[in-house]
């Protein structure tokens, strides 16, 4: 092969990686807080943009609380960590929150799908009863389907016997 026919082939490679980056810089991906993504300010004017990490948005306080082994009862270190997501919900009015209800492996699914639902509606009732309106309040239960770990311990269990809450996107 001589070097007056690889030119032709290297010029066509270098026109096809250009193109390739120009396509992907014009991707048209939106950052986080772009025009579709609506954003809160509290009257300090600290911006919130929703959908980020559940933990992003309570990063001092925490997203999770934990519960004994059958139960939905909020503990009291529980109710420290909602009184504190309640006072940032009240500072950011326009944000939404899901909160999702967990249980340990242990159990069937059903009886663990009804617990889990008792332990997000007890940490929605918790919160709305610390003023924040129900309609911002969404929940949902996993049961025994996302575990925090995956040991058969009871450590492990009791990572997953929780509630975690999350700020919507939406």
């Amino acid at each position: 092969m001589n070097r007056s026919s690889t030119l032709p082939h290297f010029a066509r490679a270098v026109s096809v990686s250009c193109l390739m980056w120009l396509a992907a810089c014009q991707s048209g991906a939106q950052p986080a807080g772009g025009p579709e993504t609506k954003v809160a300010a509290n009257p300090d004017g600290v911006v919130v943009v929703p959908g980020e990490a559940s933990g992003s948005h309570f990063p001092a306080i925490g997203n999770t609380v934990y519960f004994e082994t059958n139960s939905s009862t909020l503990m009291a270190d529980a109710q420290i960590v909602l009184k504190a997501q309640a006072r940032y919900l009240t500072d950011y009015p326009i944000l939404t929150i899901t909160i999702e209800g967990h249980a340990d492996e242990r159990g069937t699914r059903e009886y663990n799908l009804a617990l889990g639902e008792r332990r997000a509606n007890a940490t929605a009732s918790y919160l709305a009863a610390l003023g924040i309106a129900v309609g911002r309040i969404s929940v949902i239960s996993y049961g025994k389907e996302r575990p925090a770990c995956q040991e058969s311990t009871e450590p492990c269990w009791a990572q997953s016997r929780r509630a975690v809450t999350s700020v919507n996107s939406d």
